[in-house]
């Protein structure tokens, strides 16, 4: 897909902050600093309308980007970072789960893994919590520049058997630093829309 737009449109912690066009969303779910920021800027051909942070941790809104006036992307806060408190994890859950569980735009999630390491428990959770609520699930599996190209398999083999990947479930092997996956990634969304 050829993007001519892309912009920010909010940053919500409630649903009646959530933008009202009738338009496909894809949220992005995964740890803080698993590359869901650099996922959004390579996807739209941006430097940085996603804020990337050395800081995990950092987006604590759902953010929601517009593309090319016809669907959103959905940035959810990071989990799995320790050094926020109990009771603002408890807030974010909510917040996350009443967006998840009521949100009717809401097509598909993109579940953000690192290729390089199984995915964790956290990412299971995720994972498992997609299948209950039957949303449909892609899981990216990023920072695949980061490992030789003849591994990749290897490590999403890993990657599938660690979720217990339902077999209808795609993957996408992707990096934001080469682009690898891009295509690919368009070509899915565009099945949901």
């Amino acid at each position: 897909m050829k993007v001519t737009s892309a912009d920010i449109v909010i940053s919500a912690v409630k649903p009646e902050q959530y933008p009202n066009e009738p338009i496909p969303e894809f949220a992005l779910a995964g740890r803080s600093n698993v590359g869901k920021s650099s996922f959004i800027n390579k996807m739209i051909n941006r430097k940085n309308l996603a804020r990337t942070s050395s800081k995990p941790g950092k987006t604590q809104t759902l953010n929601f980007y517009i593309i090319n006036d016809m669907l959103h992307f959905v940035d959810v806060p990071g989990y799995g970072y320790a050094k926020v408190s109990k009771t603002e994890r408890a807030a974010w859950g909510k917040m996350i789960e009443t967006y998840f569980t009521n949100r009717e735009q809401l097509k598909a999630a993109l579940l953000i893994v690192d290729l390089r390491h199984p995915p964790t428990k956290d990412d299971i959770m995720m994972y498992d919590f997609f299948k209950h609520y039957d949303l449909p699930v892609i899981v990216v599996a990023t920072k695949a520049d980061k490992i030789p190209k003849g591994k990749w398999q290897k490590h999403l083999k890993v990657t599938r058997e660690t979720l217990d990947m339902a077999k209808e479930d795609e993957t996408i092997v992707f990096s934001g630093e080469t682009g690898q996956g891009k295509d690919e990634a368009w070509g899915l969304l565009k099945k949901y829309m």
